[in-house]
């Protein structure tokens, strides 16, 4: 039967599209090259059987909090879609030992923080009731439909509120970057080293425009919602989203890489998959880089400036994964962090900066930031019972190889490097837990080009899609011409983390889809 829409790839903002539309009663088919779905959401053994790791994306708060999570979550919860938490959502530990954990509890992150410096904890609730309190207009901009009347109402509302002068005044302390906020809100090194690695997993670096008020916002969202899991896996949420879409009606097929988008009269007409099948459709969402959908996907279809602009966009950095199967639960040799969902190693904003900025020149990092997830934790199914894994994340690992900040590492190719550089890795985890040698049973490594290759959308091993600095984000992602996805051909929608609202679990973009076209 001809489905109403060919979704291309099976991410996370393909799968909330394809629930949305299926639930609204229409046909929708989802194509994803590789022989599972899901792009980042993968749960595989890849240490030793038994031992449950998500390869890629983990913690699942953006979709628990968002718009598209509140509107799929009965649909999915009746699939086998449930969280398991912690009331310990992170912390930061820093070469000394010291470490400063963040909790579910307002007062007591307030007490904690005022404790290591006077004023700071008070810092802390103003940030967070900050947020708090102007969410709907926050939330508005970071997840709603840029180019629309309701956009132009908000902003029409808010400057009546605020003033002109004020909204511009507003706009000015959202673009102040992290290091500016931290410096100059929070006297405490553990407070400011607390906030610093998070604006990694935006994205950004310490120095990077508005990246003080995305640490903001992810300090309010792990405060309010934790940094849950999935039970099971992230891949259970997408055998849980594929049952929503089948039940419905709607196809999810693997294997089937899609070539060419069809188009006629400025008009799509369908899909031309790799194997020469050829599948009529009325509208195709096409959850893809701004590269293969101009450079590949479109590649028959004469659009120069989506072309030009394509050929401009940029990607950040790299990511470098790490996966543990241990033998027991890791005893860390600071107290307090047996059940903190997810421990940054950093010293501060000065160690995050120059991780990064060594990862952006195509260094291999000398101390690279690292953030230790404990699902086990949270989840004692993803392991044997009295086992243990470690979900390791390096936001910071360059996409292309120019040489080692250290040193010591010798080469330009991922393939040849990455056991050498998962080391360095191991060998920071390890002074901060006891006996790590004796309790270690696997470890798995997966370099920046073993992303790539997993998910094409992951260019160089870049996880968010594209850069996310100010010139590539809000109204200009993917391109300063961009408006709502859509463009010259009728019936396309662009989706995914290359578009707005960005990277993320949270499907903004396949929800914002899925709405414009009725759902």
């Amino acid at each position: 039967m001809r489905p109403d829409h060919v979704i291309i790839g099976t991410g996370i903002n393909a799968l909330v599209a394809g629930a949305l539309l299926s639930l609204k009663g229409d046909r929708v088919l989802l194509l994803e090259r590789n022989e599972v779905p899901g792009g980042c959401l993968r749960t595989e053994e890849i240490t030793l059987p038994g031992f449950h790791h998500d390869v890629m994306a983990a913690t699942w708060v953006l979709f628990m909090t968002s718009p598209a999570g509140a509107a799929l979550g009965p649909h999915l919860a009746r699939h086998g879609f449930d969280y398991c938490h912690s009331p310990h959502p992170t912390a930061v530990l820093r070469p000394d030992g010291s470490a400063l954990v963040l909790t579910t509890d307002r007062a007591r992150n307030v007490a904690a923080m005022n404790a290591l410096a006077p004023g700071d904890g008070d810092a802390h609730a103003a940030d967070v009731g900050a947020i708090e309190a102007e969410a709907p207009f926050l939330f508005s901009l970071l997840g709603g439909r840029l180019w629309s009347w309701a956009t132009a109402k908000l902003m029409f509302g808010q400057a009546r509120r605020r003033g002109l002068r004020g909204l511009a005044a507003w706009f000015g302390s959202a673009l102040t970057p992290a290091r500016g906020w931290l410096e100059t809100s929070y006297q405490s090194p553990l407070v400011q080293a607390l906030w610093a690695p998070w604006v990694l997993h935006c994205g950004l670096t310490p120095e990077s425009t508005y990246s003080g008020k995305m640490g903001q916002v992810v300090a309010f969202a792990l405060e309010a919602a934790g940094a849950p899991v999935v039970k099971g896996g992230s891949g259970r949420a997408v055998a849980a989203f594929r049952a929503l879409i089948e039940e419905k009606g709607g196809t999810i097929r693997t294997g089937a890489e899609a070539d060419r988008i069809l188009v006629k009269d400025g008009r799509v007409t369908g899909v031309a998959l790799a194997s020469g099948e050829e599948i009529a459709c009325g509208s195709v969402l096409a959850s893809v880089t701004p590269g293969q959908l101009q450079g590949r996907l479109l590649r028959e279809v004469n659009l120069p400036q989506d072309r030009a602009a394509a050929a401009k966009f940029r990607h950040g950095r790299g990511d470098f994964q790490l996966h543990f199967a241990l033998d027991r639960p890791p005893e860390w040799l600071t107290p307090g962090l047996d059940d903190v969902a997810l421990i940054h190693l950093a010293d501060g904003i000065d160690s995050v900066s120059k991780s990064a900025n060594e990862a952006e020149r195509g260094m291999l990092p000398e101390t690279p930031t690292i953030c230790v997830g404990q699902p086990h934790r949270l989840d004692p199914s993803r392991c044997p019972e009295g086992k243990a894994i470690l979900w390791l994340q390096i936001p910071d690992a360059p996409r292309v190889i120019r040489g080692d900040a250290a040193g010591q590492i010798a080469g330009d190719d991922w393939d040849a490097v990455k056991e050498a550089f998962a080391d360095r890795i191991e060998a920071i985890l390890s002074r901060h837990i006891r006996d790590f040698a004796a309790i270690r049973l696997a470890r798995t490594a997966h370099s920046p080009k073993d992303l790539e290759r997993m998910n094409m959308n992951l260019v160089g091993g870049d996880p968010y899609g594209g850069l996310c600095s100010i010139d590539q984000f809000f109204i200009f992602r993917p391109y300063a011409h961009s408006v709502n996805g859509t463009g010259a051909v009728r019936g396309l929608v662009h989706i995914g983390a290359s578009t707005h609202p960005g990277p993320g679990l949270g499907g903004g973009s396949g929800f914002l889809a899925a709405k414009g076209l009725g759902a």
